[in-house]
């Protein structure tokens, strides 16, 4: 963009905001979602799944996988007995590792199976 074009623009906001069409929009006076938490490579799909109310059935599989591995301390606090944990945790490495061998659905895949006996581990600590 050449140095005029750039004046161009900036003039146009000036003359818009003059004008209050910046004044009501959403968000204004709130601080910007996500700048509390570090960025992902895949931020923006998050961000534009939010904004449209995209429920996760609509996400490329590596992406629902992702959320899964995120929240799986949660997942995984919910259930009752170690053999449940185990039986999750067998499922969830089972759809990671067809994601991992397959076409890509989505952005790659970025992580590998979950380590059994470490998140079983981390489960009976927070358990105690």
């Amino acid at each position: 963009m050449s140095d005029r074009q750039i004046r161009g623009v900036e003039r146009a906001i000036r003359e818009a905001e003059a004008r209050g069409e910046f004044a009501d929009l959403p968000g204004a006076g709130k601080p910007i979602p996500g700048l509390d938490r570090p960025a992902g490579e895949d931020w923006w799909l998050r961000q534009q799944a939010a904004r449209e109310q995209i429920g996760d059935e609509a996400l490329p599989l590596s992406i629902r996988l992702r959320k899964e591995v995120d929240g799986l301390a949660e997942a995984l606090d919910a259930l009752d007995g170690e053999a449940a944990v185990r039986d999750f945790l067998a499922e969830l490495n089972a759809r990671i590792r067809t994601a991992l061998i397959g076409p890509p659905e989505g952005p790659p895949l970025n992580f590998g199976p979950i380590d059994v006996e470490q998140a079983v581990a981390a489960w009976r600590e927070r358990r105690a």
